[in-house]
């Protein structure tokens, strides 16, 4: 220890003398700072690059660099290596995320395109369509066949499977058709015409809807009864028919509620089958019972069944 002197230090200061303290979080505090380092060192693509090649690398031994065939590794890649690999040398910071958020960009791309427009608008058409079907058809299905058929749990749901199959497939398959032809019109003639509407409709019904079976008989009767509200309303506006000066849907109720009950009285079998289910439901099971038990809780009784 030197004599203190006018302009000489007394001796080593207490912040030179002390020993620097111990990190807060020991070895781990440590291992730590090297990752951190090669954080702000290498670019992130470098780190990715080494990461992916470090994790793949079966060369690196105790106490020798790690090595890929493309040579040393740095030692800032080596840490971020260690800090960032998972069990077994694999790398966190896999390439399977990359490659699927650069798939999504890719097709978020192709959607932007406006020369594939028509092409995505048909399969958009048919992606509604199958959507839409099988909404529409499941619930009705369920309803219609857990009231009104017979047979056991298996048969009842592979029979509300095949409805909703048969549904969705076919306005699925609608839809493809009179989109593809509408864009298929509009690009031989440059324009979009009231014709080319019809004409589409007509040549998809006839191929998709053609066949007479129970799901495309009620959905061209459905279309059918807004086709005549339809009809009659543009008939008014178009002043072909004069309007009317009193609403005329009471009576048009009066009639269609006339025609059906006759029908179903005198001439059943002209009838859907489903309506022909629902008004037996109504009109005929209401005129049987034999207790209480199928007059007020029961539809039929069980032995009658």
């Amino acid at each position: 220890m030197t004599r203190a002197g006018p302009g000489r230090p007394a001796g080593p200061t207490a912040a030179s003398a002390a020993p620097p303290p111990p990190s807060a979080g020991g070895d781990a505090g440590r291992s730590a700072r090297p990752a951190l380092a090669a954080r702000q060192t290498l670019p992130t693509n470098e780190r990715l690059r080494w990461c992916r090649l470090l994790a793949k690398s079966a060369d690196g031994q105790p106490g020798e660099p790690m090595r890929t065939a493309s040579g040393a590794a740095p030692p800032e890649a080596c840490a971020l290596s260690a800090a960032q690999a998972g069990p077994g040398g694999r790398c966190a910071m896999a390439g399977g995320g990359d490659a699927l958020r650069a798939l999504l960009r890719a097709a978020n791309a192709l959607l932007q395109q406006r020369r594939y427009r028509a092409a995505l608008a048909v399969l958009k058409g048919f992606r509604n369509g199958a959507v839409y079907g099988a909404k529409i058809r499941a619930p009705h299905a369920l309803v219609m066949t857990f009231l009104f058929k017979s047979g056991s749990l298996r048969e009842k749901l592979k029979s509300i499977a095949q409805a909703t199959y048969t549904h969705s497939r076919n306005l699925a398959y609608f839809v493809f058709t009179y989109k593809g032809l509408m864009a298929l019109q509009s690009r031989l003639q440059g324009k979009k015409i009231p014709f080319h509407s019809f004409f589409a409709a007509c040549i998809g019904g006839w191929l998709v809807f053609g066949e007479n079976n129970p799901i495309n008989s009620q959905i061209i009767m459905y279309l059918l009864s807004r086709i005549l509200f339809g009809l009659s309303r543009l008939a008014v506006e178009k002043g072909y028919v004069p309007q009317p000066k009193q609403d005329p849907f009471p009576l048009v109720a009066a009639l269609i509620w006339g025609t059906v009950l006759w029908l179903f009285e005198y001439h059943r079998q002209t009838l859907q089958p489903s309506l022909q289910s629902s008004m037996t439901y109504l009109y005929d099971d209401s005129n049987v019972w034999h207790d209480i038990s199928d007059f007020l809780i029961y539809n039929k009784r069980t032995d009658s069944k």
